[in-house]
């Protein structure tokens, strides 16, 4: 009797032995299976937003030698505005200069109707007109001569396709800081939770806003933080291939795999270290029926100074 209860027993646990072990190869299979899918969607994505296909005023575009998680550099941040049978715009021009051995981000806003020389073109015109004229090379020229500092690297982004990210992660929630109206559109004052068309329409309000570009320059700025906030959410790795597809199809950039991968490494360092810049002693005046922002010189050199210094240059 003993004998048998004890062979039923060990029949029962070789059982279980054998169910565990199928169930941690199929986990483990699973997981490859995961982690395979996900670094083919990184690669093929990769691939799309580095330049590989053709980027707009980008085909001399030579990747930078600069290496992100010890050398200062730059980053021009352009959210594109491109619709049927229209050249496109930037919509939003950011400049960011990154000090790893300080630890810190500089972000220099600069207003899209801001009146300068559009270098390539041999015309003085809005700035966000350079894009229009010749794409991102043509933009970078110009951002460069406007502050006399290198741009290492860009990242260019088609923001109505881009925001759609934001469904992908259900949602972004912000801290609004004033109440605002866009046709359909109602944005309360304080915590809002926005999706990808709400944050679209949130991101381009200017004429609601007292503020004007300055206002959307904020928000933009807040909508950039929340999504690097949902980036910390561990339920993102579930969310990667979506995440990886919009990414491809709607950002353009000269990073390259290893750079990108210099990067994670300073994330944690300079999380929460952003300074943010703006031009406020510029006025607005209307030349030829168009209204400009023109820049005030000694502010434009003075905020020139700010940027070389922090890039050591």
């Amino acid at each position: 009797m003993d004998k048998k209860i004890t062979r039923t027993t060990k029949r029962k646990r070789m059982r279980m032995k054998k169910l565990i072990l199928f169930g941690s190869l199929f986990v483990v299979f699973i997981g490859i299976a995961w982690a395979s899918t996900n670094y083919y969607s990184f690669k093929k994505a990769l691939v799309k937003m580095n330049g590989s296909e053709e980027i707009k005023g980008a085909s001399n575009m030579a990747t930078s030698d600069q290496t992100p998680h010890s050398e200062p550099f730059s980053v021009l941040l352009l959210g594109i505005d491109e619709r049927k049978s229209d050249s496109g715009r930037t919509d939003t021009m950011i400049v960011a200069t990154v000090n790893p051995e300080i630890g810190t981000i500089k972000m220099l806003s600069i207003p899209r109707d801001s009146r300068v020389d559009i270098i390539g073109n041999n015309t003085t015109e809005k700035i966000n007109h350079a894009y229009a004229r010749g794409g991102i090379s043509m933009t970078i020229n110009t951002v460069e001569h406007l502050l006399s500092i290198p741009i290492h690297y860009y990242v260019a982004v088609n923001m109505e396709g881009f925001l759609s990210i934001i469904d992908v992660v259900d949602g972004i929630e912000i801290n609004n800081d004033m109440d605002l109206a866009h046709g359909k559109y109602s944005f309360p004052k304080g915590k809002i939770t926005l999706n990808g068309d709400e944050a679209l329409v949130f991101s381009r309000i200017r004429y609601e806003d007292p503020r004007g570009d300055f206002g959307r320059q904020v928000r933009q700025k807040q909508l950039l933080e929340a999504l690097l906030s949902e980036a910390k959410n561990p339920k993102i790795l579930l969310q990667l291939n979506d995440i990886f597809k919009v990414l491809g199809d709607n950002v353009k950039m000269n990073f390259t795999a290893s750079q990108l991968m210099d990067l994670q490494k300073l994330y944690g360092k300079l999380d929460g270290k952003i300074e943010q810049l703006q031009f406020e002693n510029g006025v607005g005046q209307t030349i030829d029926k168009y209204w400009y922002y023109i820049l005030d010189e000694e502010e434009v050199n003075q905020v020139s100074e700010e940027l070389s210094e922090h890039l050591g240059v």
